[in-house]
């Protein structure tokens, strides 16, 4: 076995081109460009003096900075480190200027030195802007990414991070379809799905340059959180750069005295939006009705008039209950917290950000049991300390310490998903119980019914079966040591990096069992109870769980400023190991590696003309020898036509406009099923089946099975995307745009047959069987002034990006309205609804069965009645089968999102909110949302089903079909029928301040103090109605998405 293993062999050749980059600063430029000279002229100025100078911003030296003696062309370009030199006579007028800068004038008193700062002029300009690997100032950025800052975040009241992305950045979207304390964790894309499913789409997330999850950091760790979006930005990680890139930077401290912040909240959560469902009146009373349609004899009912009108008048509501379920089991409110004590500072040598954070989550879920506690409930603690130390003036190294502590609880469930308890609760019907009464937990009388099978109800997946625990330790730590190499040429650092991820699980498992009482009515209207079974004490059980990983990197940056040419560049070699991967069991105890070579070259003139190159060369062990590695470049130009001379005329109303285009090509090496090493032979699983050997043996053995094939030519699935964008500012930096188109081709996708035999024994080999085109725009407008002491900002974002699938591994269907090819991914596909049976149709359908301008054979054996749903023939052949099936509606994901951001400051006061948006998506109901009683013809049934059902009066209008139990095969088929619209409008966070004055904070003794209070997912508004637009209408139904009211207070000294 270990021959397959092949090492990872480093092409020489390649690596020289990596590494070029460290010599194009040094040699394309020379250094007698180092200081420019102005010509003297001469000038009626008698005393001329020879004056020296330093120009500085709030970083540092300005390199470049023009100083010019006002009218004259006597000026110089400021040096490497800031200073000048001048011939200047006494009483003259000198400008010093510099792009992004306000032009600054001085009249010259004679002095021998001048130091002289410069202001930004519009300041984002001069903001640096997160990339991979670094950082770099917004105006020479050239590639496609969006921020938000730590402010932004903390908006937001919930406990994954990213929840509180939505709205607020183009490009991303999100689908969160549970609300369950400590996995509320969303589904996100960046700039929606590329791949051939949207499990291969989820976007690489790297917390301060490490690849790790940053759904449960503690927001007021967070400095900043920038998404990567096309190919200039995201080649560098070549391997996991395809479906963009998510970088979350945490806070450090800054030169200065301690400063401490302490905030505290307390939010309450709500249920967004419950199913509502028939009550037991309405239930029976619909099932004997549909019985009655369907023929079925009167002794032969569900239901006797006798019960039916107990369940109306609530006579005996132990034998005869109505149970509200959700109401019941699901409570109204649940208290959510969250604290957080902060300190920063540092002094010149060593700075520090340190952090603790406790968060706890209550859950929705009520709990009838005397002896523990099955609630839902989630506790987490957050720790983090950023150091930063200046060993030498030229050696930094910076230490970061993190992680967390959480306990998640939740009932045990009788199935494999906890997810499915919702399910299951929203199965039961309203008769099937009443509860948890006097302490004893009644079930009905079968007597009392005549349902097929046992109707459960809402209690029996969990209740007396105990409850988990689980318990997470979560380490990460970095190690990064930076040296300056300016003696070997200027402007030169290297740095090293090491970082430690370790995560230890217990669970703990509580079981028991508690005994249940059947109501037996009397007839003088008393009820006698049974008691089955007994009660027994909690046992126990636990289960650890490990997740460890490391990753290294070595890096030389160089970055230098040669006049007006600015030069930076970097080359990186990096290795990462994770171990106890998800997978085939036979390489479980096998690590997956990657290593990797960085390299980076940036250039721009004068901040106006910009060129990136970026390369990423990645090692995966999912390829054999000779497709191993994969190289992923990226070219990237920008023009900041406002510094034209042509465009001074627009500088009154245009301040800035950079247009900019990117081309790449970055991959992928995953699979949906999480294998590995493709490439080698076939795999067989051991302990599979049971076999005689030899003919006289009576002894059933244990044998081998192929697996899964392998194959020796997989390789990278690659995507190359286009990037082509337009940023603008005008009136003073008030408003702002932001425009990018993007185009994707995705290729070589992996992926397992699909297409297969109707006997197989094996399962195929991935292979490179896919490909999809994606494109789509992006659009940014932003509006903020300042009116004395009012400040207002809008601003709204729009994001579309539209996929489809070029080729996949499909049947050949006969007709192209079957096909997935030339649709968009996770493409909804059903009959066409063309309206109900009439009596009329009904009384027809024999003679026009199957003819031309008749109504098409619904199948064999089927004879209609009136209010069942017709369907439409597509091929035309006179009869409804599967060539029927087409395309229906849109993905679950949506297509085009949007965010309107709006806000307000006025003295102490300020109001801001963010209205979230989807739209070209849908919903296919299905289970309970769509079948009313289930599958077995004993479940629940839903209001809608029972007021929206097919009347004559209604006809076509109606919007589900009349109830039958005869032929629900027809009613209930995949169709548009079932299609919701799912778009949604969504006021996703809002939140107002007060922050104190200085006078009251002088009483106080502290810095600042802010009151505050924030919502979240507070009003919707979409055409879905039955459940939350964001939710999944399918049988996986999960705990209810939630709004959050919060109130909390922040001090700081």
């Amino acid at each position: 076995m270990k021959n397959f293993f092949t090492p990872m062999k480093i092409p020489q050749k390649q690596v020289w081109l990596l590494t070029a980059s460290l010599l194009f600063g040094q040699t394309a430029f020379s250094s007698e460009n180092l200081v420019s000279e102005g010509t003297a002229v001469a000038i009626t100025q008698q005393n001329r003096k020879t004056v020296t100078g330093t120009v500085t911003d709030n970083f540092g030296p300005v390199i470049g900075a023009s100083v010019l003696v006002k009218g004259t062309t006597n000026g110089v370009i400021t040096d490497v480190d800031g200073h000048f030199t001048l011939e200047v006579p006494v009483g003259a007028t000198l400008v010093i200027s510099y792009v992004g800068y306000e032009d600054k004038t001085i009249v010259y008193k004679g002095e021998a030195k001048l130091d002289i700062k410069l202001n930004e002029g519009i300041q984002e300009l001069q903001e640096v802007q997160i990339i991979a690997y670094g950082a770099q100032k917004k105006v020479t950025v050239t590639g496609a990414m969006a921020s938000v800052n730590s402010k932004e975040l903390l908006k937001t009241p919930v406990s994954s991070l990213s929840n509180a992305l939505t709205g607020k950045m183009p490009g991303l979207s999100s689908i969160q379809s549970t609300g369950q304390p400590g996995a509320d964790d969303p589904t996100i894309f960046i700039r929606g799905v590329g791949s051939l499913s949207t499990d291969l789409s989820a976007p690489l997330v790297l917390v301060d340059g490490v690849e790790r999850s940053f759904n449960q950091i503690d927001p007021n760790e967070v400095e900043d959180i920038t998404i990567l979006k096309d190919a200039s930005s995201t080649a560098v990680f070549g391997v996991r750069g395809a479906n963009g890139v998510v970088l979350v930077t945490t806070k450090r401290g800054t030169e200065g005295k301690p400063r401490m912040n302490f905030s505290t909240s307390f939010a309450v959560q709500m249920p967004t939006r419950l199913p509502e469902f028939a009550n037991s009146y309405e239930y029976a009373t619909t099932y004997v009705n549909a019985q009655r349609r369907d023929g079925v004899a009167e002794d032969q009912l569900a239901f006797t008039d006798e019960a039916i009108e107990a369940y109306r008048t609530h006579s005996n509501p132990l034998a005869y209950p109505d149970t509200d379920w959700t109401d019941l089991l699901i409570k109204k409110a649940a208290l959510q917290t969250q604290h957080n004590f902060s300190i920063s500072g540092g002094s010149e040598r060593v700075r520090y950000f340190a952090s603790i954070g406790v968060f706890t989550q209550d859950g929705l879920f009520k709990s009838f049991e005397d002896d523990y506690d099955g609630n839902f409930k989630y506790t987490r603690y957050n720790y983090r300390m950023n150091l930063d130390f200046d060993l030498t003036k030229t050696t930094l190294m910076r230490i970061n310490l993190g992680g967390r502590v959480n306990n998640k609880n939740q009932p045990n469930y009788d199935g494999s998903d906890i997810g499915y308890l919702f399910r299951d609760i929203y199965w039961a019907p309203p008769m099937s119980g009443a509860g948890v009464v006097d302490g004893k937990w009644l079930w009905i009388d079968s007597k009392t019914h005549n349902l097929p099978g046992t109707p459960r109800d809402a209690l029996y997946p969990y209740y007396g079966k105990g409850y988990n625990t689980r318990n997470g330790n979560t380490l990460n730590f970095d190690f990064q040591l930076e040296q300056k190499l300016d003696f070997l040429t200027k402007g030169l650092k290297a740095h090293v990096k090491a970082s430690y991820n370790n995560t230890m699980n217990l669970t703990k498992v509580f079981t028991c069992s508690y005994p249940y009482y059947e109501v037996v009515a009397n007839e003088d209207g008393t009820n006698n109870f049974r008691r089955v079974g007994d009660k027994s004490n909690l046992s126990y059980s636990e289960s650890p769980g490990k997740a460890r990983d490391w990753y290294l990197e070595f890096a030389l940056n160089y970055k230098r400023d040669f006049d007006k040419h600015h030069v930076s560049a970097l080359a990186m070699y990096n290795q990462s190991m994770t171990y106890y991967v998800s997978g085939p069991s036979q390489f479980a105890s096998i690590p997956r590696s990657y290593i990797g070579f960085v390299g980076r070259v940036a250039y721009d003139w004068n901040n106006r003309y910009m060129a990136d190159v970026n390369i990423g060369y990645n090692g995966s062990e999912n390829f054999a020898p000779g497709n191993r590695f994969g190289l992923f470049p990226a070219f990237s130009l920008g023009w900041i036509l406002t510094e034209e001379n042509f465009m001074k005329p627009l500088k009154p109303v245009l301040d800035y406009l950079k247009i900019r285009a990117s081309y790449g090509i970055v991959g992928n090496d995953r699979t949906s099923d999480n294998s590995r090493f493709l490439y080698l032979p076939d795999s067989y699983s051991t302990g599979q089946g049971s076999f005689y050997f030899g003919n006289t043996s009576q002894i059933l053995l244990q044998g081998a099975k192929e697996s899964k094939l392998g194959n020796p030519y997989v390789t990278w699935e690659t995507a190359a995307k286009q990037n082509y964008g337009i940023d603008a500012y005008f009136f003073g930096s008030k408003l702002k745009l932001n425009f990018d188109y993007f185009i994707e081709h995705r290729k070589d996708i992996l992926i397992t047959r699909q297409v297969l035999p109707t006997y197989l024994a094996v399962t195929l080999p991935t292979a490179n069987l896919g490909k999809v085109d994606n494109k789509g725009f992006e659009i940014a407008l932003n509006w903020r002034d300042q009116i004395n002491e009012f400040g207002y900002n809008i601003g709204f974002n729009v994001s579309y990006a539209k996929n489809k699938v070029v080729f996949m591994d499909e049947v050949n269907y006969p007709y192209e309205y079957m096909r997935q090819t030339g649709r968009p991914v996770g493409q909804n596909f059903g009959y066409k609804y063309d309206g109900f049976f009439s009596e009329e149709d009904v009384a027809n359908y024999e003679n026009l069965k199957g003819k031309e301008g008749g109504i098409p054979d619904h199948g064999s054996g089927y004879t209609p009645l009136p209010g069942d749903v017709k369907y439409k023939d597509l091929n035309g052949d006179g009869k409804i089968d599967q060539n029927d099936k087409a395309a229906i509606g849109y993905p679950i994901y949506p297509l085009l999102t949007g965010g309107l951001n709006l806000g307000f400051s006025y003295k102490g006061f300020d109001f801001s909110m963010t209205w979230a948006g989807a739209t070209k998506t849908s919903r296919l109901l299905k289970d309970v949302y769509r079948e009313p009683f289930g599958s077995t013809n004993s479940r629940s049934l839903l209001k809608y089903q029972v007021t929206d059902a097919w009347t004559p009066e209604k006809g076509n209008s109606a919007k589900a079909p009349a109830i039958t139990f005869v032929n629900k095969t027809n009613n209930y088929l995949d169709s548009d029928l079932w299609l919701r619209d799912a778009s949604y409008i969504r006021l996703k966070n809002v939140e107002i301040g007060y922050n104190f004055s200085e006078k009251v904070l002088k009483k106080l003794h502290v810095g600042n103090l802010r009151v505050y209070a924030t919502g979240y997912n507070l009003l919707t508004f979409d055409k879905l109605k039955i459940v939350d637009p964001e939710s999944d209408a399918n049988g996986n139904i999960m705990y209810p998405l939630v709004m959050v009211v919060n109130l909390g207070l922040k001090v700081g000294f």
